[in-house]
């Protein structure tokens, strides 16, 4: 939790609490059902939580802002991202229906009324967001294809409707093959810790 309060000072009590809680919970969670590698358990924080919260540093969601999380595995970038803006919906998918079991478990364990979480390919999905925002669940130029059509052209935030990519290594032929203009945060410009050196956040605005 040291590394949440580094760089995210301003937590609400309650927002404390929650973050607190998801060691307790993962752990539980993930000696029944494998959703984070066995290794990373034990540097969830870093790995999973602040990596995930990367995104709130390229962009602070407003108040009814619609999110969806496509490939969230075991609530990853959703539940840190729900925890921090209480006031914005999270819709967690994922096609593997244990791994959904466990984030309904902890958004219910958390109270994150904020967060719908569901066993869904994204591309039947036919609901639309202001972003939609995943942890490299593929290659950028298939994953656009596929959410493309849940982008809605309502944009009230700094940075046009669109999606926020977590993604690390060298993309300069991946993000060749993207034809949408794509902008890259390094998160190591937010975070002074080596396993953010070459991770980045991008921006596919649509």
């Amino acid at each position: 939790m040291e590394l949440i309060n580094k760089y995210f000072p301003d937590l609400t009590e309650s927002q404390k609490e929650k973050m607190t809680r998801l060691e307790e919970l993962y752990q539980f969670w993930n000696a029944r059902v494998n959703v984070i590698s066995r290794q990373d358990i034990d540097t969830l924080y870093e790995r999973h939580v602040l990596h995930s919260l990367g995104i709130a540093k390229v962009l602070q969601f407003k108040s009814g802002t619609s999110i969806l999380d496509v490939g969230t595995g075991g609530g990853f970038p959703g539940i840190p991202l729900a925890i921090l803006f209480p006031e914005a919906q999270f819709h967690l998918v994922d096609s593997i229906g244990k791994k959904i079991r466990v984030v309904q478990e902890i958004a219910t364990a958390l109270n994150l009324t904020n967060v719908k979480a569901e066993q869904v390919r994204a591309e039947r999905l036919d609901d639309t967001y202001e972003f939609v925002v995943s942890r490299a669940v593929t290659r950028l130029e298939p994953f656009v294809g596929w959410v493309q059509k849940n982008i809605n052209r309502n944009s009230f935030h700094s940075l046009r409707n669109g999606i926020l990519y977590l993604k690390g290594g060298d993309l300069t032929e991946e993000l060749s093959e993207v034809k949408q203009k794509t902008k890259i945060y390094e998160l190591s410009d937010y975070f002074t810790e080596d396993f953010f050196e070459t991770k980045k956040v991008v921006y596919v605005p649509l």
